[in-house]
């Protein structure tokens, strides 16, 4: 039976749950598209293309600019000459505008003394993922760290959430999901594990509470109602 004093562990998402990297990701994106003779974008559109990984958000931003569909065979092929130039921009810019949401701090490490087992489960390439953690001072505060291309499938595909389940020996009650993404709540409807979903992050402008989650926050620190009280 799922209850929350069942919970043993929690998988954090990262973007959009515990820090606003959008800025960050634009102003890669931007950087890539003008190295390729193209306008820049908004804000609030990238804020609209990110949850799927780099290759995705970037897919989205040629298809924008390019006035091509998505699965356009040249716009695949454009792709992947340009990914690297992504990686290289983003690499570049992972830290400078990005920020912790409120309470974040304060609540992980209240989870962590009550004695929380905690994970990351992000879509983020890794190789940005543990370094952003670490410029946030985060880093010491996760036992497990896994990115977008740390194992064969990411979000939301349950694959990240039942390797922490093996990981940690765990049953599926004693493991809690919390993201800002449907694809953080559709992946723990299909690893069968606990579920919050946060209104504030980046969910394609869709209302978290149509992915049905456990529950719904409006701020970080209101998960601390169901895990610590």
């Amino acid at each position: 039976m799922m209850q929350w004093s069942n919970i043993r562990a929690i998988a954090f998402d990262l973007d959009g749950t515990l820090i606003d990297s959008v800025p960050d990701l634009a102003a890669a994106t931007n950087a890539t598209l003008a190295q390729n003779q193209y306008q820049p974008v908004t804000e609030a559109l990238v804020r609209s293309w990110v949850g799927n990984g780099a290759q995705v958000l970037m897919q989205r931003a040629l298809s924008y600019v390019s006035a091509m569909p998505e699965d356009a065979p040249e716009l695949q092929v454009m792709l992947e000459q340009i990914m690297p130039q992504f990686m290289h921009h983003y690499g570049e810019h992972l830290q400078k505008h990005s920020r912790l949401y409120p309470g974040v701090v304060d609540t992980l490490q209240l989870l962590k003394q009550a004695g929380f087992k905690l994970a990351i489960v992000t879509n983020k390439p890794y190789r940005f993922t543990v370094p952003l953690l670490t410029a946030f001072g985060l880093d010491d505060l996760f036992s497990e760290v896994l990115g977008g291309d740390s194992l064969a499938k990411m979000k939301p595909d349950p694959m990240p959430l039942q390797h922490l389940l093996k990981q940690w020996q765990l049953d599926e009650s004693q493991l809690l999901m919390i993201g800002d993404s449907k694809n953080d709540i559709l992946a723990a409807k299909a690893a069968n594990v606990m579920s919050i979903g946060l209104t504030y992050g980046y969910n394609y402008g869709e209302d978290i509470g149509l992915s049905l989650p456990h529950a719904i926050c409006e701020n970080f620190a209101d998960i601390e109602q169901y895990l610590l009280s």
